[in-house]
């Protein structure tokens, strides 16, 4: 009997195109299996990465954040020229499952701000 093969969705979304929408996010959450592997990628302490990295927020342990020039913060670990992420190897688990859809936030507030500008090439600045 021929073993079944779960469908991959097509996404519709394309992240090199973007500008770190997701990396804006107010509450990018981390567990301790991610303290753990950024702690390993940096060469520190659990303790020294959780303190040099992260803070509470909401009642959850989150990624700080710095200043951005397109929005208004982005994760501490976002490139802001280059627009990526600079321990994609070490990301917490939030980022790798995101988006957890075949669209991302961005795609969704990207085609309705074009469809309201009337301009299909429409790309939001600083």
């Amino acid at each position: 009997m021929a073993e079944i093969q779960p469908k991959k969705l097509r996404v519709l979304f394309n992240c090199a195109k973007c500008p770190g929408y997701c990396c804006s996010y107010d509450r990018i959450e981390v567990t301790k299996s991610d303290m753990v592997r950024l702690a390993k990628y940096f060469k520190l302490s659990y303790q020294e990465t959780e303190k040099k990295f992260t803070k509470i927020a909401w009642g959850d342990r989150v990624l700080r954040h710095k200043k951005d020039h397109i929005f208004k913060s982005v994760c501490r670990f976002f490139d802001q020229e280059a627009r990526c992420c600079t321990i994609y190897e070490a990301r917490p688990d939030v980022c790798r499952e995101y988006p957890d859809s075949r669209r991302c936030a961005y795609y969704s507030f990207l085609m309705a701000e074009r469809y309201r500008q009337g301009d299909d090439e429409f790309i939001p600045s600083a």
